[in-house]
C-alpha cells in the first residue's frame, strides 16, 4: 500500500464506470478534483450486470480487508434492462431480480465498516435511433429502450428509499437538458464530456448535502501534504516559498459554487 493512508472511494459498476476513466468522464472528473484528498478506485467493467457484481462482489469487497472503502459509488441497471436473448445468455436480469441483486450488494457493502457510505446511480436514458446507428443490427436481439431503463431507474428509486440509501436518478437528470439525445451520448448509451459533467454535478450535491462525518465533499476534506516548504517555488518577496496544496486549478473552478482560482 501506498502512503499515506487516505480515503478510498470505489466506483462499481460496468462500462459507464469503466469508460468513466475517459478523457473528460466522470470518474476523471472526480479523480482530478480528489487528487489530494482521496484515492479513486475502478471496479468496473464492460458488459456487466447485476448477476455478475453478485459473482464478484466479496473478492471485491472483501469484509476482512484492512482498509474498508469510505464511499462506493455503485452502477448497474443499463445491462440489466435490456430485452432478454432468444438463447437465454446475456446481460438481462428480470426487475424483480435486479432490484434483490441490487439489495444484497447494498447490504454487503454498508455491512463493511460504520464509516462506509453508499450512493447508487440508476440507469441513464439511452437514444435509441443513436445506438441503432452505431451498433446497427449487433444488438438487436439485446435491444434497449429507454422505457425499460425507466423501469429499472424507478424501481432503483424505491429500493433507496426502503433500504435508506442515497440514489441518483441519473435517467432524470440527463433528460432535464433539452438536447439530451445527442448532447449527453456519445453512442446511445454511454456518456460524452457533457453527460459526465451531469453525473458529477448530482454526486457533488448529495456528498456536500449529506450529513456524513466526516464529510465527503471535496472542498471539505482534508489536504494531503499541506505543510510549506523551502523547497517549493519562491514568491514574488523574494523570501518565502508558496505553498499551492490548497489551490484550485482553473478548470476546477465550475466545481466550486464560486470559489475564485488561485492558480
Amino acid at each position: 500500500m501506498v502512503g499515506p493512508g487516505r480515503p478510498q472511494f470505489v466506483l462499481f459498476g460496468s462500462s459507464i464506470v469503466q469508460q468513466s476513466y475517459n478523457v473528460g468522464g466522470w470518474g476523471a472528473i472526480l479523480a482530478d478534483l480528489y487528487c489530494r484528498k482521496a484515492d479513486l478506485i475502478l471496479r468496473g467493467y464492460s458488459g456487466w450486470n447485476s448477476r455478475r457484481a453478485l459473482e464478484v462482489l466479496h473478492r471485491i469487497f472483501p469484509k476482512d480487508a484492512f482498509v474498508q472503502p469510505s464511499l462506493v459509488i455503485v452502477y448497474f441497471g443499463g445491462n440489466d434492462a435490456v430485452r432478454p436473448h432468444p438463447s437465454g445468455l446475456g446481460t438481462h436480469v428480470p426487475l424483480l431480480e435486479y432490484v434483490e441483486n441490487m439489495k444484497k450488494i447494498a447490504l454487503h457493502i454498508k455491512s463493511l465498516s460504520k464509516k462506509t457510505r453508499l450512493i447508487f446511480l440508476t440507469s441513464p436514458p439511452v437514444n435509441e435511433q443513436l445506438i441503432n446507428k452505431f451498433f446497427g443490427k449487433s444488438l438487436s436481439n439485446q435491444a434497449r429502450t429507454n422505457d425499460a431503463c425507466r423501469q429499472y431507474a424507478e424501481a432503483l428509486v424505491a429500493l433507496g428509499k426502503e433500504l435508506n440509501i442515497k440514489v441518483i436518478n441519473i435517467w432524470t437528470a440527463i433528460q432535464r437538458r433539452d438536447d439530451w439525445l445527442t448532447a449527453c451520448l456519445t453512442d446511445g448509451i454511454h456518456f460524452t464530456t457533457e453527460g459526465s459533467k451531469i453525473v458529477v454535478r448530482e454526486i457533488l450535491k448529495v456528498l456536500k448535502d449529506a450529513e456524513w462525518k466526516p464529510s465527503l465533499y471535496w472542498l471539505s476534506m482534508p489536504t494531503e501534504f499541506p505543510e510549506d516548504s523551502p523547497y517549493y517555488e519562491v514568491g514574488s518577496d523574494g523570501k518565502t516559498t508558496r505553498n499551492f496544496s490548497k489551490s484550485i486549478s482553473s478548470w476546477q473552478i465550475e466545481w466550486t459554487n464560486g470559489i475564485k482560482s488561485n492558480l
